[in-house]
């Protein structure tokens, strides 16, 4: 199966000039989801310890991921959303800032990490992601996207890391 055919393209959304990757048709079809889960487990190592998926459609691969490797799910959330001791990182965005948090005992020392995310777009959120991972003393395996915007040059901001993803435009 092609999974680049099951991710609908909407021109001109959310603003004029922008090529939106709707990854809900992909989802919707469990033949597709099951296989892009499938494809980016085995782009995971065998030594990781913990997958960390970025909020919010982060969430659905990174969760499919950690059940079907037996790990422990980490979310990484927007602000105010977890409960207990956090830290956060921010990171720039097209026009401002925004952050990012994780529970302070979500990673521990030497824990090998696995980063999931839907999308690499600038690479804002995953670099933001590396560091509170790195600041908990994570070592990060893999930071892994199913979609690549490759012009927006996202993998630029994560030099020094293993980034891998499934489908490119």
């Amino acid at each position: 199966m092609n999974l680049e055919k099951t991710i609908r393209s909407i021109e001109n959304h959310p603003k004029e000039g922008i090529v939106f990757r709707d990854i809900t048709t992909l989802l919707q079809d469990k033949d597709s989801f099951k296989e892009a889960v499938d494809v980016m487990a085995e782009k995971i190592g065998p030594d990781v310890d913990k997958i960390v998926g970025i909020e919010a459609r982060g969430f659905i691969f990174a969760s499919a991921l950690a059940y079907k490797l037996n790990k422990g799910f980490i979310p990484v959330r927007k602000p105010g959303k977890l409960p207990f001791d956090k830290i956060s990182e921010s990171y720039s965005l097209e026009y401002g800032e925004d952050s990012i948090e994780i529970h302070v005992d979500a990673i521990n020392k030497g824990d090998k990490v696995a980063i999931v995310d839907d999308l690499l777009a600038t690479g804002g959120t995953a670099k933001a992601s590396v560091n509170l991972i790195e600041k908990l003393g994570g070592e990060i395996e893999v930071v892994l996207f199913l979609i690549e915007l490759i012009d927006l040059k996202g993998r630029e901001l994560l030099e020094g890391q293993n980034v891998k993803s499934i489908i490119k435009y």
